[in-house]
Order: C-alpha cells, then structure tokens, then sequence
C-alpha cells in the first residue's frame, strides 16, 4: 500500500526527530547525505548504527531502543530483509512512522507496524519527498 503525498507532507510537517537506522559515516552514500539533508531543513537525526560513536554531530546509538527520548520517524536505510527487527523496535519505542527509503520493502514488517498503529511509508526517498511536497533548503 503505498502512502500518498499529502500523507507525506502531514508527516513531514509533523516530525521533529528523526531516529535513522544505517546511518553512514560515507559522504558519498544516500545513508550519509539524506540525513544531512534533513538535518539542514531542521530535522533533530539520532543517527543508528553499532559501527559508529557519533555521525552529523550527533551520538549515535546502537539501536533503537537504546535512545533515551521520543522519536517521531524511523528512517531505515537496510536491506528489506533487515527490516522486520527495526519495525519490532520502532513498534517497542513508540514511534509514529516508520520510513522505508528508496528500494525498501517489506509488507509482512510493515503489516505489523500498522496494527500497532505506526503510519508506514516504504520504498520512498524522505529527501526527495521533503524537497518536492515541503520545499528545498
């Protein structure tokens, strides 16, 4: 089920923090510069990945359920079949939204979210749709 834009736009309009799970230390990769992105438009990033202590000038955590606040958007920059474990802590943390990039899907995963009352975006690029429904920084 895919989510439409003016769907998109209340979700963009509403987050504030953004938890971002694969998050790159690599400029040159969309889990670097999507985030970096959102950050210029005024997103908080809690950058999530186990390789790295601190990303974009923020700590970074392990996981989802080490982040000691509340969380708007779970953006999930891994393969479809890493999916489900994310969703199952975004589920846990309390999130509004899981936000499956470009590529990423996973039906089963997302099914779950939204019986637990998650809004669910996949195979969608949060930057481009920032810069086409909210506009440009």
């Amino acid at each position: 089920m895919l989510t439409k834009a003016p769907d998109k736009r209340r979700i963009l309009q509403a987050a504030k923090t953004l938890a971002v799970v694969g998050l790159s230390h690599r400029e040159d990769r969309p889990g670097y510069y999507v985030p970096a992105y959102m950050q210029a438009a005024g997103y908080r990033i809690i950058p999530v990945n186990p390789n790295l202590d601190e990303a974009l000038g923020e700590k970074a955590y392990p996981d989802l359920l080490s982040i000691p606040e509340p969380v708007d958007v779970v953006v999930i920059f891994r393969r479809s079949e890493d999916v489900p474990p994310v969703v199952d802590q975004a589920i846990q943390i309390g999130a509004k939204v899981v936000w499956m990039q470009l590529g990423i899907l996973n039906e089963p995963a997302a099914d779950r979210a939204r019986a637990a009352g998650l809004e669910v975006v996949m195979d969608s690029c949060i930057k481009i749709d920032h810069q086409r429904l909210i506009g440009g920084v």
